[in-house]
C-alpha cells in the first residue's frame, strides 16, 4: 500500500495510523481531524492492565509514556442511602484524555505521519485515490451516516441524560453516588486521573433530567445544578466543563451504535464509529485502541486489502459484541437505579458492581473475600443458617421448602408415547433428582392429545399417564428431598410439528392434528398449519383441559406446578400482541390479552393444593418489533401475581420466527431482575445460565431467587452435587450409596486449591 488515511485524529485514528507507519514504514500514512491538537471534550480516560499489556506489544514507545503519566487506584467506593460500601482489588489506571492524545501524536509525528488538524471532512470520496480509508471520526461519524446504506448502523438513543464534567476534587476510589430528587435518581461516576484533576459524569433518567427543568439549563446553569447535588462529594471543589463554549444544554443521550458491516470496499470504520460501549464499563478508547492494533495486523498480513478488512471485522467484531453486551448490562442497570432503591447499601453496591455480568461472585472474591464474605454472612443471616455460597441457600415458597437455589429446568425428552411417561423418564428424572438440585421441572406436559408439541410429548389428560407420573414422583420423593414441579401447558400454532431432533418446528409429514392460537397466524408463514381462531367454547374447553391435568398432578403428588404462558405457545400467544390480534374482549390492549390466560391461571390455582406454590413462565420479551413491551411484561407480572402465581419463571421469545433475540452468557437475567424488582414477585432465571459462579451472581445480586440450569444437567445430571464440591460446600445433600464420591471430589478440590499440597 502507498497511501493510507485515517479520518479522525482521537486515540483510534492516530494510533492506528501510528501502527500502520511502523508495519508499512515506506506507505505514506495520514491523519486528518477536524478540530485543534489539544482539542477535547473529554476528561479522564481509564485502562485495565490487560488492556496495557496489549498496548505494549503493539507499540512500547507509546506505552511506556503513557505509563508514566497513569494515575491508580484500587478501590471502588459506592455511596447510597448514606452509606459508603468499598470494595478494593479493581486495579484501574486513569490518564487525561489531552494527554493521552499528546502522546500519541507526537510518537506519530515521530514516526513521519503526516496529521492535518482543523480540516473538516464530508466524505471519503476526496481520498479515492487512497489504498486505505480508515474511518475514526467516533460515534457521530459523517462518513458512515452519509454510507448508512453500506455500513448499516443501528442507533439506540437510550434513556438517560449524562454530562461530563472535571473537578480538582481528588477521589481516592473510584466514586459512584446516587442522589434522590424529588423527581427522581441522579448518580455519578468520579475517578482521579491525574493528580490534580478528577472526571466527574453526572447521569440521570432523560424524565428526570426534563422535570428539573435541566432541558432549559445551560452550560453554566447545569453545572450549579450538579454542584449543589453532590456538594457532600466535591467538597469545595468546583465542577469544570470544556464545553461551556456551547450554546444550549451540554446534556448528552448515550447513542448505543451497532453497525452491520464494518467496511466496504477499502473503507473501514473502528472505534465509536463502528460501536460504542457505555462509559459504565469505561471500555470506548480501549476498544478504538484495540480495533487499531487488530486492524493493522489483518490488513498488513493480508493478500488483499478487502480480504484483511473481512478478517479483521470477524476477529473485532466478536470482542466488540462481548463488550457491549455487559456495557448494555450495566447501562440498563444506571438507566433503572429506582429499580433497586429497596435494596440495602450492601446488596445495593454487589449488584452495581456484577451489574455488567462480566465480573461474578468468584472474581469479587478474588479481588475483594472480605467484601464477598460481608455479603455471604448478611445473605446467610436472613435465614439463619451458616454463611454459604448464595447458591446453597435454601428458599421457601408457600409449604415447599428448597434446600438450595438450583433448578432442573425443563427439558423436552420427546420419548413418550401417546403422552406416557416411560422408563426414559423415570432414569432421566430420578438421576437428576439425585443430583442435588432443590427443584427439579418436568418437560413440558400437555393438557391433551391436540395440545401436544410433537408425538414424543408427555400429557397428563387420563388416569394411566397419572398413575406413571405417579410412579416418578415417589421415586424422587423417596430417594432426594428435592422437590418436583409440573410444568403444564398447550403447544397452540405450535403444535403437531416434528421431534426435537428433527425439523423443529415443522408440520408432521402425516398425521397432523388441528391446531389452535387467538388469531388465525402460522409459525411459519407458508410453512406452517394455520390454526384456527378460537372461539369461545373452545376456551371454555382448554380450561376445562388445564383443571383436569391440574387435579391430576396433585393426585400424582407433584410439589409444585407451573402453567407455561411463554415461547409463543398457547396461553403466550394472548399475551403477546404480535400473536393476538383479535378484535374481541381477548384481543387489544394488554389487560384484555390478559383475560384468558388469568382465567386459567385462577381455575388451576383453585384446583391446586392452597399449601402447594404455583408458577407461571412468561416471555418477558418478543425480540421483534412491535411485540411486548418492558411496561406490558410488568402489567402481565403484576396480573400474575394477584391471581395466585407465587414465583415466576421468566424467559423470552419464541413467539415469532422472525425474532432478533441479543443472545449472551445469563442473556435472559436482566428481564428477571427488571420482573423481580420492579413487579416485587419472586422469579427464576433462565438463559445460558452455566456454571455456578453466574448462580451466586445471580442470587447474591437479587436478580433472581431461582436458577434454572439446562443444557449442563443434560451432561452431568449430578451437577450440583461436583459444584457443591468445588465450593467446599460440604452440607450440601448426597444420596447415601455416593458419598464415597463427595469425599473424593471435595479433597480433589481441595488439592487445586492448594496446588496438590493436601
Amino acid at each position: 500500500m502507498k497511501r493510507i488515511v485515517c479520518m479522525g485524529g482521537g486515540p483510534a485514528g492516530v494510533y492506528s495510523a501510528i501502527l500502520f507507519k511502523k508495519a508499512l514504514p515506506n506507505a505514506s500514512v495520514e491523519v486528518f481531524e477536524r478540530n485543534r491538537p489539544d482539542d477535547t471534550f473529554g476528561w479522564g480516560v481509564v485502562f485495565s492492565d490487560k488492556t496495557m499489556g496489549n498496548f505494549l506489544e503493539a507499540d512500547a514507545p507509546s506505552h511506556a509514556r503513557i505509563a508514566e503519566e497513569f494515575y491508580h487506584w484500587d478501590d471502588i467506593d459506592v455511596h447510597f442511602k448514606g452509606q459508603i460500601i468499598r470494595s478494593g482489588g479493581h486495579g484501574f489506571a486513569g490518564i487525561s484524555r489531552r494527554l493521552l492524545l499528546g502522546i500519541l501524536q507526537k510518537r506519530a509525528a515521530s514516526l513521519g505521519v503526516k496529521q492535518t488538524f482543523t480540516r473538516e471532512l464530508e466524505d471519503t470520496q476526496e481520498f479515492d485515490d487512497a489504498d486505505l480509508v480508515v474511518i475514526a471520526e467516533g460515534a457521530n461519524s459523517k462518513a458512515r451516516s452519509r454510507q448508512a446504506e453500506k455500513f448499516d448502523p443501528h442507533i439506540d438513543v437510550r434513556k438517560c441524560r449524562f454530562i461530563w464534567l472535571g473537578t480538582t476534587q481528588k477521589f481516592s476510589a473510584f466514586t459512584f453516588a446516587f442522589e434522590k430528587t424529588e423527581f427522581g435518581w441522579f448518580q455519578i461516576h468520579a475517578y482521579q486521573f491525574s493528580r490534580d484533576l478528577s472526571t466527574v459524569i453526572v447521569e440521570t433518567r432523560e424524565e428526570t433530567w426534563a422535570a428539573h427543568g435541566l432541558d432549559q439549563a445551560d452550560v453554566n446553569q447545569s453545572i450549579a445544578f450538579c454542584e449543589k447535588l453532590f456538594a457532600a462529594y466535591l467538597g469545595n471543589s468546583p465542577l469544570l466543563s470544556n464545553a461551556r463554549h456551547l450554546r444550549g444544554s451540554a446534556w448528552l443521550n448515550f447513542n448505543r451504535i451497532v453497525c452491520g458491516h464494518w467496511h466496504d470496499g477499502n473503507r473501514v470504520l473502528i472505534g465509536d464509529a463502528a460501536h460504542t460501549a457505555h462509559f459504565s464499563i469505561g471500555s470506548g478508547t480501549k476498544l478504538a485502541m484495540e480495533d487499531a492494533i487488530a486492524l493493522v495486523q489483518h490488513v498488513s498480513h493480508a493478500t488483499d486489502v478487502p480480504s484483511g478488512l473481512e478478517s479483521y471485522q470477524t476477529e473485532r467484531s466478536v470482542e466488540a459484541q462481548k463488550l457491549q453486551n455487559a456495557a448494555r448490562n450495566r447501562m440498563e442497570w444506571f438507566e433503572n437505579v429506582a429499580r433497586y432503591e429497596s435494596m440495602e447499601p450492601l446488596q445495593f453496591a454487589y449488584s452495581l458492581l456484577t451489574g455488567s455480568q462480566r465480573i461474578g461472585h468468584a472474581n469479587l472474591k478474588v479481588r475483594d473475600s472480605v467484601f464477598i464474605d460481608k455479603i455471604e454472612f448478611n445473605l446467610a443471616q436472613t435465614h439463619g443458617i451458616a454463611q454459604r455460597p448464595p447458591m446453597f441457600l435454601p428458599f421457601q415458597l408457600r409449604g415447599m421448602h428448597l434446600m438450595n437455589r438450583v433448578v432442573v429446568a425443563p427439558m423436552d425428552q420427546y420419548r413418550a408415547l401417546e403422552g406416557m411417561p416411560n422408563d426414559w423418564h423415570l432414569v432421566h428424572y430420578g438421576a437428576r433428582a439425585t443430583g442435588g438440585a432443590g427443584l427439579l421441572y418436568t418437560e413440558m406436559t400437555c393438557t391433551s392429545a391436540d395440545a401436544r408439541i410433537s408425538e414424543g410429548c408427555t400429557g397428563l389428560w387420563n388416569e394411566a399417564q397419572g398413575a406413571a407420573w405417579r410412579r416418578i414422583v415417589d421415586f424422587v420423593h423417596g430417594e432426594s428431598p428435592t422437590r418436583f414441579c409440573l410444568q403444564l401447558g398447550h403447544a397452540g400454532r405450535k403444535g403437531s410439528t416434528q421431534l426435537g431432533w428433527q425439523q423443529a418446528d415443522h408440520p408432521l409429514a402425516q398425521g397432523n392434528w388441528p391446531v389452535l392460537a387467538p388469531s388465525p397466524i402460522p409459525y411459519l408463514p407458508g410453512v406452517s398449519q394455520v390454526p384456527r381462531e378460537m372461539t369461545g367454547a373452545d376456551m371454555q374447553a382448554v380450561k376445562d383441559d388445564f383443571v383436569r391435568s391440574v387435579m391430576l398432578g396433585a393426585a400424582a403428588g407433584f410439589d409444585m406446578l407451573e402453567l407455561h404462558m411463554a415461547h409463543g405457545y398457547l396461553l403466550a400467544s394472548f399475551l403477546s400482541p404480535l400473536t393476538n390480534v383479535r378484535s374481541d374482549e381477548y384481543g387489544g390492549a394488554v389487560e384484555n390479552r390478559l383475560k384468558f390466560p388469568l382465567q386459567v391461571l385462577r381455575a388451576a390455582r383453585a384446583a391446586w393444593p392452597q399449601d402447594k406454590p404455583l408458577s407461571v413462565r412468561l416471555s418477558a420479551c418478543d425480540w421483534a418489533e412491535g411485540g411486548l413491551s418492558e411496561s406490558d411484561a410488568i402489567a402481565i407480572a403484576r396480573a400474575m401475581a394477584g391471581a395466585g402465581a407465587d414465583i415466576l419463571h421468566i424467559s423470552s421469545g419464541q413467539t415469532v420466527s422472525t425474532q432478533k433475540p441479543v443472545y449472551g452468557r445469563m442473556w435472559q437475567a436482566p428481564l428477571s431482575d427488571m420482573v423481580r424488582n420492579l413487579a416485587g414477585v419472586p422469579t427464576i432465571a433462565v438463559g445460558n445460565i452455566s456454571d455456578a459462579d453466574q448462580i451466586n451472581s445471580i442470587i447474591a445480586a437479587g436478580r433472581a431467587d431461582l436458577c434454572a440450569i439446562a443444557r449442563p444437567h443434560l451432561a452431568h445430571a449430578s451437577w450440583t452435587l461436583d459444584q457443591a464440591a468445588k465450593q467446599g460446600f460440604t452440607e450440601q445433600w448426597w444420596p447415601d450409596p455416593y458419598r464415597s464420591a463427595k469425599a473424593q471430589l471435595e479433597r480433589a478440590a481441595e488439592r487445586a486449591v492448594t496446588g496438590g499440597s493436601v
